[in-house]
């Protein structure tokens, strides 16, 4: 008989019976019709990239908010004299009065009169203080205005700007600049950042993942699924600026969300994928599997991150509000990609993702630190409680402003022309406090002459300029800081004592007063829902009354780490020559705000991630001691990852130009890198062998309640099926002597 020469298969393992929940039957349906959310997902990319892309046309600089005083004031001067804005030249470097200049000079006014969309010029030729008010106090530089029209077009505004640039007089620099100018640069700036940022990060990620996951397989899946999130995310927001006032500096930080979180959630599922396939299970039902308990975590965080976004919705500024919207639909659109792109893509490349050759295992670096915070909790606990809250001390003295043109890098033509006019053209310069009078010059006058005399803050007050019929503005210049303590107080003395007239306070000065004014009577109420939103969803996960409140204190102290530093970097100044900008002297208004909200939603990510790990083993049936050495031990490395992965992702923005990118960028890389460390390896072991058994405590009808409606991170899974070894069938010739058939 000759011997079977048929190659035995390779053993296969089956799962058994399907795992039980909708998230798991999500991630049958996906493995299954891989091929179409794969081509879904790629038409989401294409229109986003194509159409999306275009919300940076679309966006505005600096939306408004009808709520604010300053901002109703600024609303009824552009009511009573409608006009798109300004493209100002500065021709510098000779003589205002030298011919050469001012021939060139008239020459190219009488032409930019001509032009369409143009509504007025004034240059320093012409009669009176307003022509005056054009040249330099040294003579050598005069500046060229020109209102556009309010119906004039972008378009339009270039064809100025080209012409004014093409001044030419010997030795005269001409720089054109203005807040239509300003507008655009900031868009560009803005757009150009964000590429920056996914050009550097995403091939950096990638890197750290192969490194993390020991192969190029795993690694891309993270990285394809962050792309994909982002063109969903821009489409979304593309979808918002139809319908509402989208600022610029909204779209770098809904962007960085989208591909932070959508790295750190496809890290999560690609790596449980990678345990499951470890434990024996078939790429089929390690999908399943993943879906039903990695899944349910992402589902989970990614709710507790829009929950903390949400609060930004109290705000009635126009930019808190585009923020919680673009940045609610882009936490959807992660978790949405990470449910159904990523058991697709796993569907495609499981075979080729190397599986670990052991279970992660019960002790390690993590165990053993969690041992070791044990032993010494409370000198721990103490320790980092005193070093998070020394490192959010300089927030205690922060100062809030509006930048203005300090946004833009020091190279912009913009920013060049108007720190060249508050420098050098006074009387041109915008003041840091306007008043809009309602009644006619007489009045406004006597006004202006009254607040001279009477506060003693003011400088003095440049003449009044009636616009339209019954309405004038008044710029009042004041001592020191325009943003500081003593303009502030001007503010609060102006809107105090209106001399029974009907004024609007406006400026730079009065819309940081409205600002935090607006903080004052909002921010306890979006902080109350925040909290209890929080609180609530924890309790309905962990069931305990005791961690909730235990993660909101933590939260609160990496958030001040996060927010001191913000302070002492763009405040103070450190290291600003090494990230490239000059401190303006304060932290702009919104940015606190919106890294409360990022930062908090994000180490609630991380809170959830262990937690979950955590509930997991406890409902197993460990001790509170074992499951938190277990759990930090299991998801430490996981959570380290994704948090090296979050620093890199904003740090990468942080390298932009834009000073609020920038700020938003090194806030958020200090909150996930305090936050993965400080907080959760060691101040979290350390709280909860504190607390012990009472981590777990909630009154008696609230545990009733939780095992009601309880959303429990626990998911039994089904034995995996031990590996059938398939018996080859021997060739019936070869067994035809013996009579028999050979049947497997």
């Amino acid at each position: 008989m000759r011997r079977s020469t048929a190659v035995t298969p390779p053993a296969r393992t089956s799962a058994g019976r399907q795992v039980d929940g909708r998230l798991a039957a999500l991630g049958r349906f996906c493995f299954r019709h891989r091929r179409w959310v794969l081509g879904l997902w790629a038409v989401v990319l294409v229109v986003g990239v194509l159409i999306g892309g275009r919300v940076f046309e679309g966006s505005v600089a600096g939306a408004s908010s009808a709520s604010s005083e300053a901002d109703r004031g600024s609303a009824v001067v552009t009511a009573a004299d409608p006009a798109r804005g300004t493209v100002t030249a500065v021709v510098d470097g000779r003589p205002v009065d030298d011919p050469g200049v001012r021939d060139a000079v008239t020459r190219a006014t009488a032409e930019i009169a001509a032009l369409p969309g143009v509504s007025s010029v004034s240059d320093a030729y012409g009669p009176g203080p307003a022509a005056a008010a054009l040249r330099s106090a040294d003579g050598d530089a005069g500046l060229v205005s020109v209102r556009m029209a309010d119906d004039s077009t972008a378009a339009q505004a270039d064809a100025v700007g080209q012409r004014l640039a093409g001044i030419r007089a010997d030795g005269a620099e001409v720089t054109v600049g203005g807040d239509l100018v300003l507008e655009q640069e900031v868009k560009k700036q803005t757009e150009k950042d964000t590429r920056f940022g996914e050009i550097v990060t995403l091939p950096l990620t990638l890197v750290v993942m192969v490194l993390v996951f020991g192969g190029l397989a795993a690694a891309s899946l993270p990285v394809i699924g962050a792309v994909a999130s982002v063109g969903g995310a821009l489409l979304a927001m593309f979808g918002f600026s139809r319908i509402m006032d989208i600022d610029t500096s909204v779209l770098p930080i809904a962007t960085v969300l989208g591909l932070g979180l959508s790295i750190d959630y496809a890290l999560l599922m690609v790596n449980r994928f990678r345990e499951e396939r470890g434990h024996g299970a078939g790429i089929a039902a390690a999908v399943e599997r993943t879906a039903a308990t990695a899944g349910r975590t992402v589902a989970f965080s990614g709710l507790t991150v829009a929950v903390a976004l949400s609060g930004l919705f109290v705000f009635t500024s126009p930019v808190l509000g585009a923020v919680a919207a673009a940045g609610v639909s882009v936490v959807v659109i992660a978790v949405a990609a990470e449910l159904t792109l990523i058991p697709a893509l796993l569907g495609f490349a499981g075979s080729r993702i190397k599986a670990p050759s052991a279970p992660v295992p019960d002790e390690g670096f993590f165990s053993r630190t969690v041992r070791r915070v044990r032993k010494r909790a409370v000198p721990v606990a103490l320790a980092c409680t005193a070093l998070l809250m020394a490192a959010g001390a300089p927030f205690l003295h922060a100062d809030m402003r509006t930048s203005g043109a300090a946004v833009l890098p020091a190279s912009s033509a913009g920013r060049q022309v108007a720190e060249t006019i508050d420098q050098r053209f006074p009387q041109s310069a915008p003041a840091p406090i306007t008043v809009v009078v309602e009644g006619g010059a007489p009045v406004a006058q006597a006004y202006a002459d009254d607040v001279v005399a009477k506060l003693p803050g003011v400088d003095g007050v440049r003449a009044v300029t009636p616009v339209g019929d019954r309405l004038s503005t008044i710029d009042v210049l004041v001592h020191g800081d325009p943003q500081g303590a003593e303009a502030e107080q001007v503010v609060k003395e102006l809107r105090a004592d209106r001399s029974g007239l009907t004024t609007y306070v406006t400026g730079g000065a009065a819309s940081v007063v409205d600002f935090q004014h607006e903080l004052l009577t909002r921010g306890p109420i979006a902080l109350g829902l925040v909290a209890l939103g929080t609180l609530v969803l924890l309790f309905l996960m962990t069931g305990s009354l005791v961690m909730p409140v235990k993660a909101l204190l933590m939260n609160l102290l990496s958030l001040g780490a996060s927010l001191g530093a913000l302070t002492l970097v763009f405040q103070d100044g450190w290291f600003s020559g090494l990230l490239g900008f000059s401190p303006t002297g304060g932290l702009e208004t919104f940015i606190p705000v919106l890294v409360f909200a990022f930062a908090f939603g994000l180490s609630m990510d991380y809170e959830v991630f262990l937690l979950a790990r955590i509930k997991e083993l406890r409902d197993k049936g460990h001790s509170c001691t074992r499951a938190v050495e277990l759990g930090v031990q299991r998801s430490g490395k996981i959570i380290t990852s994704a948090a090296l992965l979050m620093v890199i992702v904003f740090a990468g923005f942080a390298l932009g130009d834009m000073l609020m990118v920038k700020q938003m960028g090194i806030a958020l890389a200090v909150a996930v890198a305090v936050d993965a460390t400080l907080v959760r390896c060691l101040l979290v072991p350390a709280a909860m062998s504190l607390f012990g058994e009472f981590n777990w405590w909630a009154p008696a009808p609230l545990r009733r309640l939780h095992r009601r409606f309880g959303l429990s991170e626990h998911v039994e899974l089904p034995a995996i099926e031990p590996a059938v070894l398939p018996v080859p069938r021997a060739p019936v010739h070869d067994l035809a002597g013996a009579g028999v058939a050979a049947n497997t």
